[in-house]
């Protein structure tokens, strides 16, 4: 029999193929999932590296579900669903997991009851999963009182999170045990499954076709408004989906772009999108894609009705002209066949931007100096615009079209970007031999030049 934790009073080890009744799709599900966490080593590594948990060779998870705290609140009317402890050998770091699958939702009234509840346990964290998407691990669905954070963790991960590591591990072959890798297969597979009750975000709030309206009608959001600040979490978790879509086909991790402060506070970068849509009636964030060029602009612009996609590129500075330097771009855009791009050219001093679809810049490339001459472009903004019109206030086709807009911008013109670099300094013929640029030798020059003078 399986000795429990401390501070369980009763327990089961989570199973890979869990005896619970048919109406059990949450702890079924939730019990397969942690089976893997213990026993896929590269996978539980990399789930528990998102909480900050960093594990040596030598450390172990262990999983539990259906689980009994010895501790507990009077009154209290909710159980978590299970606990994750993970064995360092010098310490252990322990943590209540909570989950809901299909169209439930986490609760302020729950999570926070686990959060008190850990607390009174020892415990160091809650971790919740569900359908609902958010940009990080330490970002939360819910807004709890921060009282109940100071001494407990709140992580979340989706479940189309947790889908996105199994495959990525699973196609950059870093899983090096063949029977964990089978488990990992069959742990996506079994996600993937319409039975598991999983779902990736797929369509925005009741508040955003009411939004759309307001800012056809020539009104602005405001910031205090419900529906404004369910539009704002909405477009998190689309950036969410746009990145596990875009991890999924590059097999590698594409991430919301983020500054510090908004990545430790998730109220911080709520603010500045808040800020955007209200000052704007544009949603917009960045996207990091490794080794890109640059990071990809992405926009949802509510006055115009269209979603939009761009990089910018410094030019050349080896090439002075506006010509030479166009002509460099052009190339790297010789196979886009994508439809609505479009290069807009940024000019020194107050001189104003330029823009041109690509297909006319191909065919006409003196088109860029136009109205420029003496002048040296200096950057290139490369933009996909999909202007939807009455479509673009539907919930679910605003969605669709910007995955779609995203991996189309990608592959048509993103993956085929190169960022101008300089090239290294070469050392002239003249001062090939070490002897001369000695001090003798500089000696003699100055005094040359002082004579020349």
């Amino acid at each position: 029999m399986t000795k429990l934790p401390s501070i369980l009073n009763r327990g089961e080890p989570s199973r890979l193929f869990p005896v619970l009744a048919d109406t059990s799709k949450e702890g079924r599900t939730l019990s397969i999932f942690l089976a893997c966490l213990e026993n896929v080593d590269e996978f539980g590594r990399a789930m528990m590296a998102s909480l900050d948990q960093r594990m040596g060779v030598r450390a172990r998870i262990e999983t539990y579900t259906e689980v009994g705290l010895q501790k507990t609140i009077a009154g209290a009317k909710h159980r978590p669903d299970g606990l994750v402890v993970v064995s360092t050998g010098k310490s252990t770091w322990t943590a209540l997991v909570e989950a809901k699958v299909g169209a439930a939702e986490l609760t302020n009234e729950q999570i926070e009851a686990y959060l008190s509840l850990a607390k009174l346990n020892g415990i160091d964290a809650v971790i919740t999963l569900s359908n609902q998407f958010t940009s990080l691990p330490t970002h939360h669905p819910l807004a709890v009182s921060g009282a109940l954070t100071r001494k407990v963790d709140l992580f979340h991960w989706s479940w189309g999170y947790v889908i996105t590591q199994a495959h990525v591990l699973r196609e950059t072959g870093d899983v090096a045990d063949r029977e964990q890798l089978l488990l990992l297969s069959e742990l996506q597979r079994f996600l993937l499954h319409p039975s598991s009750g999983v779902k990736e975000f797929d369509q925005m709030p009741a508040a955003w076709a009411e939004l759309c309206a307001k800012v056809s009608a020539g009104a602005l959001p405001t910031a205090r408004a419900i529906e404004t600040q369910q539009v704002v979490g909405a477009w998190h978790q689309v950036l969410e989906r746009v990145t596990s879509v875009l991890s999924r086909q590059l097999n590698d991790h594409v991430e919301v772009q983020m500054s510090r402060a908004e990545a430790s506070d998730p109220a911080v970068r709520m603010k500045g999108s808040l800020e955007s849509l209200t000052r704007e009636a544009c949603l917009t964030n960045h996207l990091l894609v490794p080794a890109a060029a640059a990071p990809i602009q992405i926009s949802a612009d509510l006055r115009k009705r269209a979603v939009s996609l761009h990089m910018r590129l410094k030019a050349p500075a080896d090439r002075q002209s506006t010509k030479a330097r166009v002509s460099w771009l052009l190339r790297q855009l010789a196979q886009t066949e994508v439809r609505d791009v479009h290069v807009k050219l940024l000019w020194p001093g107050r001189a104003a931007a330029t823009q041109f679809p690509l297909a006319k810049l191909r065919d006409a490339p003196e088109l860029a100096s136009q109205d420029r001459e003496g002048m040296s472009v200096l950057s290139f903004e490369v933009l996909l615009v999909k202007d939807l019109g009455a479509k673009f206030a539907q919930r679910k086709i605003v969605v669709t079209e910007l995955i779609k807009a995203s991996t189309e911008f990608y592959n048509g013109v993103g993956s085929s970007l190169t960022a101008w670099q300089a090239k290294p300094p070469k050392i002239s013929d003249a001062k090939l031999a070490p002897a001369s640029v000695s001090a003798e030798a500089l000696r003699e020059q100055v005094e040359q030049e002082a004579l020349d003078r």
